[in-house]
């Protein structure tokens, strides 16, 4: 009895592990570093949630139609750590982020830099991810 039920607890937490893992993905994996964005935008929805946070904005885009782009960044310890706490910012509010598009196409981008409400800068990426890196001074250009 004890035997089935450390295969069966075993194989679970397997489980468990392999969905976590499949969540944390590289940068590479998803974005594309040639393709650089900015998106100004209102805050629509935030998802403060591991592995990964995500800030969704309705951008007006140079048409005048208005859609929602969806902002993945790190989750939210490391994005505490540097000073980006989830009351920093209030559905509503505009913020400026800079990012990479998906290679999938769509609305996603990540999240390198963010720019609050107040005018902070904060990292945005998660560290360790194999994207664009902060210390090079990589800074998506203007789109």
């Amino acid at each position: 009895m004890n035997l089935r039920y450390s295969l069966i607890l075993s194989a679970a937490l397997s489980s468990l592990m392999f969905s976590a893992v499949q969540a944390h993905h590289s940068f590479a994996a998803v974005y594309d570093a040639s393709k650089p964005v900015r998106l100004v935008g209102k805050l629509v929805k935030v998802e403060w949630t591991n592995p990964h946070s995500y800030f969704h904005l309705e951008v007006k885009g140079k048409d005048g139609n208005v859609s929602t782009w969806a902002c993945e960044g790190a989750g939210p310890g490391a994005l505490s750590r540097r000073g980006f706490n989830k009351g920093d910012i209030k559905i509503g509010s505009t913020l400026i982020v800079d990012g990479y598009m998906a290679k999938a196409g769509g609305k996603l981008i990540d999240a390198r830099r963010v720019t609050l409400p107040d005018g902070r800068v904060v990292s945005g990426g998660a560290l360790g991810d194999g994207g664009p890196g902060e210390a090079a001074g990589a800074r998506p250009a203007p789109r």
